[in-house]
């Protein structure tokens, strides 16, 4: 029945030319604990389908670019990343001060409000086939570069919610640093000769071998307290040739249904009673930081002397904020019991906003999530 209803919400948005985002998520919202009419639903299967849906995103998205261009840009964009951190993460840190909250919290809500969300950023793209468009690469170096961040910052902010000292930080920022290094330079240096080993002509084989691959590299991440979603997105900068066309081709369709689930879930998550209490701050910081979120956009596309539109289309794409933050405020809550309600409040406005303001400034219409070609 639930997915049915994802169905006839995405036949809906194809209509009004709208991302079915925000509906996902909206729908999520109604049906979950709390909502208007609570769904009895197999709670476990959603949420694999969910976590699922996150690294085949993250996936095909990496499957758009090569390991060349990958470095490239990161290596152009370095100092947008910097920008990014130096104005985004500012807005949340000052925000828990100033609510009477410690160090460490406001740390967190720092954090909460610095992330972009790659996965939600990544099905607007594909939804506004703007994977051709000239800010996306500038946009996927941003992405990348916060993930980075985040493999040293999780494990930092982990460490001092459990009273360990400085040795403590040491070994655990150090694994995740090390690992991302060696993921990176696998995917850059090696991905091509990987991806002429595994070519096979039988769709199965292909099917299962990219599939098992990207839950493999996800998994190892995620116990070395990396992002799954980065591993998943190196995958995919691995993947190169006719391998990578036909992994689009068979995993689009999945793609595309986990996706669905994940956004439909995320909603369920949120409890609509925990909301209103924290709803002005949450309105205030979405203000603040959708600002410094369109001026890091702005700024890092001009550096790459791009056109008006694409900087303010740069900058809208990278408002959403979604999973990561969540997973920060989980961490948290802990510490300070307030740091949950306002991150579910901000992250569900910012969520349903991104995708809102990038069909805005996109001039497009949306009628299907097919990717264009693959560019590798």
């Amino acid at each position: 029945m639930a997915i049915i209803g994802l169905a006839v919400l995405a036949r809906i948005a194809s209509r009004w030319g709208v991302s079915s985002i925000p509906l996902y998520l909206l729908a999520g919202l109604a049906f979950g604990n709390g909502g208007f009419v609570p769904l009895k639903l197999s709670a476990g299967f959603i949420q694999i389908g969910a976590e699922v849906g996150v690294l085949l995103l993250l996936f095909m998205l990496g499957l758009e670019y090569s390991g060349a261009q990958l470095k490239r840009n990161l290596q152009r964009d370095l100092p947008a990343g910097a920008i990014d951190l130096l104005l985004n993460f500012p807005p949340g840190f000052i925000a828990g001060r100033l609510l009477g909250w410690k160090p460490l919290p406001s740390l967190l809500l720092g954090g909460i409000t610095y992330i972009s969300s790659s996965s939600i950023i990544a099905r607007v793209l594909s939804e506004l086939r703007g994977f051709d468009s000239p800010e996306t690469p500038t946009v996927l170096s941003i992405l990348v570069l916060e993930d980075l961040v985040m493999a040293v910052y999780l494990p930092f902010v982990a460490v001092l919610i459990s009273g360990g000292g400085p040795a403590g930080m040491l070994v655990p920022i150090a694994i995740a640093a090390g690992t991302v290094a060696i993921v990176l330079f696998v995917a850059i240096r090696y991905g091509n000769s990987l991806s002429v080993f595994v070519a096979h002509q039988s769709d199965e084989i292909i099917l299962l071998t990219t599939f098992g691959t990207v839950l493999l590299v996800a998994g190892i991440a995620q116990k070395l307290q990396i992002s799954a979603a980065i591993g998943a997105f190196l995958v995919g900068i691995a993947v190169s040739g006719p391998i990578a066309e036909q992994s689009h081709r068979l995993l689009a369709p999945l793609r595309d249904l986990f996706a669905a689930t994940f956004f439909f879930f995320f909603g369920l998550e949120i409890d609509p009673r925990i909301i209103p209490p924290v709803l002005l701050v949450a309105l205030v910081l979405t203000f603040v930081t959708s600002l410094t979120k369109m001026l890091t956009g702005f700024w890092a596309t001009r550096r790459a002397g791009l056109p008006r539109r694409s900087r303010l289309r740069a900058g809208m794409i990278l408002v959403a904020h979604g999973e990561f933050s969540i997973i920060i405020a989980g961490l948290g809550t802990s510490v300070e019991p307030r740091l949950g309600p306002l991150a579910a409040a901000y992250v569900l406005l910012m969520a349903i906003l991104g995708p809102i303001t990038a069909r805005l400034t996109s001039g497009q219409t949306i009628q299907s999530t097919q990717s264009p070609n693959i560019v590798h």
